[in-house]
């Protein structure tokens, strides 16, 4: 662990020495509001010959430079495809106060390289602190396409790695880092590395870890080719292992309705035994959860019905859930459809019965003005309606989200990756992505555009790049874990 403490505020009675983040996730709710968020963005597969960056944006509403990029790092290389981001130390280290959520972690998925950086020195204007190099983890681990990491209780930090250094999906594993950023090996026991590798998530008091699949990286870095589902390239199992031990358990098959099972999320409460699972290809939000033997099992909660289109590469456009989040009180859950262009609310207070409570639409390929149409039964052709912001018409569609630790303001990015960036929305390798920020209403459900906050990556100094990941400082819903 870093040393030093991060105090965190007792609603006005004073401070309280206690590890990184939140003693629970509702204690979370009432958490400072968000004034930062730092944003990876890329230039890598863009033709920008420039370093990614990782840029602080002001979201404090009564700042001069709200809703301005105030500072931006390069990283020292180029070519590095940043990508998601986690913590040293989150709030599974609340109970050590020699804990301190001081870096921010930052696997670059193509280089290999994994970056840590100091948030804690000046929040404003982060600064690097360590790189650790893609050598160093093959060399040690055989480990390659770093993707999601997460801070464990122990001080190290734990990161899913998508394949081996040639791309191949047999070389993908889990890495682990200690607390200073050192490789210390692979985190599960040899022969119990999954199929495929992408997102992951733990849930202590069950001692259970569930991992995704997305595909091979020597697939997906050439972009989407139907054909590569055909020839298994891509995921459709969840892999449960025994946590912290590291031994697969079991492997979800979630067959044809569970084809690139992408981020996955327990429910916040550390007590409860379910989570849910987005499933990019069939567009189907999946429950996973315990059985009373024991065993994990797995339903659609909610499926998303592709859509007839004129004028594109395939006559049926899934929505493409690419995204979701889940809000700390477990209340409501939200994802994207980046190909459709719409992000929905749900309430998922029974988590069987999900009910739709909001829907509004920031993008997407048959919004009008696109070539691409709708056809509905009757044959009759038809396009959304999607607002222009601040004079800007809204182009890519809604790929990443962040929720304000109160539920209230949820954060929009429109880059999914590079290649298929330029393959689905090549606009934005012209004009560079977005950031919206969508109000919440968490009384009766629903979600309407903030027309005041807009964040135009297009005019950035070294020219139009691609924004992804999004973190708060303190710590969010996507990447504390409570034990």
């Amino acid at each position: 662990m870093a040393t030093g403490t991060e105090v965190v505020s007792d609603n006005g009675r004073g401070c309280c020495k206690k590890g990184p983040g939140y003693a629970t996730p509702l204690e979370a709710m009432s958490g400072p509001r968000e004034s930062l968020i730092y944003v990876t963005c890329v230039y890598s597969g863009t033709g920008i010959e420039k370093p990614d960056y990782l840029a602080t944006v002001d979201v404090d509403p009564n700042s001069p430079t709200y809703s301005k990029v105030i500072h931006r790092l390069p990283m020292p290389n180029v070519g590095d495809e940043l990508h998601h981001t986690g913590w040293n130390s989150c709030s599974s280290c609340h109970g050590d106060p020699s804990a301190a959520r001081r870096y921010l972690v930052l696997p670059s998925l193509i280089s290999g390289r994994i970056y840590a950086i100091d948030t804690l020195k000046d929040p404003r204007a982060p600064s690097l602190h360590k790189v650790v190099e893609p050598a160093d983890i093959v060399n040690k681990t055989g480990l390659a396409y770093p993707h999601t990491s997460h801070c464990l209780a122990s001080g190290d930090v734990m990161v899913s790695c998508l394949g081996d250094k040639d791309g191949k999906a047999e070389g993908n594993g889990f890495l682990l880092l200690d607390s200073e950023f050192n490789v210390k090996g692979r985190w599960e026991k040899p022969g119990h590395s999954p199929t495929f590798g992408y997102d992951f998530w733990y849930q202590p008091r069950h001692n259970i870890m569930i991992s995704s699949s997305w595909g091979a990286p020597a697939a997906f870095t050439k972009g989407f080719n139907l054909q590569h589902v055909a020839d298994g390239l891509y995921g459709r199992h969840l892999n449960v292992y025994s946590w912290p031990n590291g031994e697969l358990k079991q492997t979800l098959d979630l067959g044809d309705t569970g084809l690139l099972p992408l981020e996955i999320r327990f429910l916040h409460d550390p007590s409860k035994d379910s989570g849910f699972v987005g499933c990019a290809l069939t567009s189907n939000m999946v429950r996973f959860f315990k059985t009373p033997d024991g065993s994990w099992s797995h339903e659609v909660a909610i499926s998303v019905k592709p859509l007839k289109v004129q004028n594109w590469i395939l006559p049926e456009m899934p929505g493409l859930v690419t995204d979701f989040l889940i809000s700390l009180d477990d209340r409501f859950l939200y994802f994207v459809n980046w190909l459709h262009g719409d992000v929905r609310q749900y309430n998922i207070e029974d988590p069987e019965k999900p009910v739709l409570k909001g829907q509004v639409w920031v993008g997407g390929l048959i919004q009008k003005g696109s070539s691409v149409v709708a056809e509905g039964e009757d044959g009759k052709t038809w396009q959304y309606d999607v607002p222009e912001i601040q004079g800007h018409r809204l182009r890519g569609g809604p790929q990443m989200i962040q929720l304000s630790l109160d539920g209230k303001r949820l954060y929009v990015t429109n880059s999914l990756f590079s290649t298929w960036d330029r393959q689905f929305y090549p606009e934005l390798m012209e004009k560079g992505s977005h950031m919206l920020q969508i109000d919440v209403d968490t009384e009766k459900g629903g979600l309407a555009i903030n027309p005041n906050y807009f964040v135009d990556f297009s005019a950035e100094p070294d020219g139009p790049s691609l924004a992804h990941e999004m973190r708060y400082p303190g710590g969010d819903c996507t990447s504390d874990i409570w034990i």
